[in-house]
């Protein structure tokens, strides 16, 4: 097939790889409906997908890694800046030319007996202003299926670079899936992301988090934007009005249960509705009337499996129902569908689990579905997709909201005093383990806006940047920046919040201080909610105006606690923190003396 494309630097780095993987054969994706079925028809043959029940999951398929190859891989993910120091201390960091040379020795002639799937793709909608091009080389048509999906794919990419050299390269060779030589690296510098020895999403899907978070972060700092581990979210009031949040949470924080919320039941009655304009990755710039406007860079959902259910996320399972391929989840060979931990009550008798192994999962101790295992579903399917989905010059935003696991210290909500102490209440960020996380449950872990693993340079630079985007926003157009605790415990270790559908209520309550509708009581970490200003309408029972007061109260004591935990992580890096963030920091510990 030839090139779709006359860009010279295209085909010249195409032709390198050639001659370094050597495969028997180079297929352009063009994103036609033909070869997509083409490709699923082949990868059916060889086992590399099983066709699920086209009646009940029409264009439905299943996967299966190999059994070392389940997750993102943080120990064996580089960024490969000229210096250590370029990378920062929460980064794994490879010299770049020693980088080059062990991955290229591990990936020569790999594509022996193989076909090299050519895919342009762009992250954003084709064309947008916000928009950045990548081509990925793989050699796995799950790769190219599960891209087709996540992002915009084919020849109008193309069409849209034209001669431009600003694209990001991408290099992916399954190789042995040998653990012991996998390397996901980005070379920020370079445009380049390279991955070796593994075929699980999230670290070969090289447009997820390799480019729209580790590759575009910098950009974004070179260029003036931000590239963010965000949500984004639109609530609609019943007048009509629609105001968008972005939101950064760590893991199983509930970060897609929000991203798709459906409002409870006196909300709904009253005409309120929530729109996902994103579940996982927000680009962020300044829009021509001076405000932050946001992109949802992906096309589909890259979603966790185990726990998704018509209780927990009634949308995401809707979004999975068709074009969704599913990995390392259960097969219930009676009716050749899936099946997954928390789906339902009746795990299938007759069934293969994620392994390959046959599985009763009416007696077996085993789990049938990996605790990782996922969904790629087209967003399209969405039921609560924002209808700005597609719009090329984003949606502006009201409030950026932080997140973490705190059972006793954060209030359920409260806001920074401006936005550098906004910056401030991002980069303290953490939750606290769970059973779920390996080691320790209760450590504290810091995870800067929800970035730790995913910043392509030195955090504190990326802090700095944050506040240089401050300093260009009139303070009457910068969104406002608050922080939420979904998961204070009593002193019995129960919840006091029901979460879920009910974070509408707090969500309500931001959108009315971003438009000056209500007060808030200043305290020594922010502002905090008038109780009664939060509606526990229909919460009765399991709130009270009594309840909500303490899940809002600031104790000071664990306060000077955690001061002493953020000192030690600045401490990590040095003379590079930013000296607003040093000065943030000292008016925190002389507040809660």
């Amino acid at each position: 097939m030839s090139a779709l494309t006359t860009n010279k630097s295209v085909l010249s780095w195409i032709d390198e790889k050639v001659e370094l993987v050597k495969p028997d054969k180079i297929v352009w994706i063009d994103g036609s409906q033909e070869q997509i079925e083409e490709l699923r028809a082949t990868a059916c043959s060889t086992g590399e997908l099983i066709k699920l029940n086209q009646d009940l999951l029409p264009n439905c398929y299943l996967h299966r890694t190999a059994v070392n190859d389940v997750a993102r891989v943080e120990g064996r993910t580089f960024i490969c800046a000229p210096t250590k120091e370029a990378a920062g201390p929460t980064n794994n960091w490879m010299d770049p030319q020693e980088a080059y040379t062990m991955l290229y020795d591990i990936a020569r002639d790999s594509y022996k007996g193989r076909t090299m799937y050519v895919i342009p793709y762009s992250m954003g909608p084709v064309g947008s202003p916000f928009a950045k091009i990548g081509i990925e080389l793989t050699d796995s048509i799950y790769v190219v299926l599960n891209m087709v999906i996540m992002t915009r794919v084919g020849k109008a990419v193309l069409d849209v670079l034209g001669d431009s050299n600003d694209w990001v390269r991408g290099l992916h060779c399954r190789c042995s899936i040998d653990e012991e030589k996998r390397y996901i690296c980005q070379f920020p510098q370079d445009n380049t992301i390279i991955s070796v020895n593994s075929g699980y999403g999230g670290n070969v899907l090289l447009g997820k988090k390799c480019f729209a978070l580790r590759i575009a972060s910098y950009q974004g700092w070179k260029e003036g934007w931000q590239a963010e581990h965000m949500l984004i979210l639109g609530i609609q009031n019943p007048k009509g009005e629609v105001k968008y949040i972005c939101a950064a949470f760590p893991s199983a924080c509930g970060k897609t249960n929000l991203a798709m919320l459906i409002p409870p039941e006196s909300y709904q009655k009253k005409g309120y509705k929530v729109w996902c304009v994103g579940d996982d990755i927000a680009w962020i710039r300044k829009g021509a009337d001076g405000r932050l406007y946001a992109i949802n860079p992906e096309n589909g959902f890259f979603g966790v499996a185990p726990g998704t259910n018509e209780k927990s996320n009634p949308n995401a399972l809707a979004t999975t129902k068709e074009g969704t391929i599913f990995t390392n989840v259960a097969h219930n060979l009676d009716n050749n569908t899936v099946w997954w931990e928390g789906l339902d009550k009746n795990p299938p008798a007759n069934a293969v689990e994620w392994k390959g192994n046959p599985w009763n999962g009416q007696t077996s101790e085993e789990k049938g579905a990996h605790p990782n295992s996922r969904f790629t579903a087209p967003a399209v399917n969405c039921p609560c997709l924002s209808s700005e989905f597609e719009n090329p010059n984003g949606v502006p935003i009201s409030a950026i909201v932080f997140g973490g696991r705190r059972a006793k210290l954060a209030p359920l909500v409260y806001q920074s005093r401006d936005w550098n102490h906004g910056v401030f209440v991002g980069s303290i960020m953490a939750s606290e383990t769970t059973a779920a996380a390996a080691g320790a449950v209760g450590v504290v872990r810091r995870d800067p806006m929800a970035m730790l693993p995913f910043c392509g340079y030195n955090m504190a630079d990326y802090w700095q940047h944050w506040i240089d985007i401050g300093k260009t926003l009139d303070a009457d157009k910068a969104p406002k920046i608050f922080n939420v605790n979904w998961f204070r415990k009593d002193d019995e270790g129960n919840f006091m919040w029901p979460g879920f559908g009910d974070n509408l209520r707090v969500l309500d309550w931001i959108i009315d201080r971003c438009e000056g509708k209500v007060g808030a009581k200043e305290t020594e970490i922010g502002f905090i909610p008038n109780a009664e200003d939060i509606n526990i309408e229909g919460l009765e029972g399991e709130v009270s105006l009594e309840s909500l007061k303490s899940i809002l109260e600031v104790e000071k004591e664990l306060w000077q606690e955690d001061a002493k935990g953020i000192e030690e992580f600045y401490a990590k890096f040095g003379d590079k923190i930013p000296p607003v963030l040093a000065e943030e920091l000292a008016t925190l510990k002389k507040n809660v003396q």
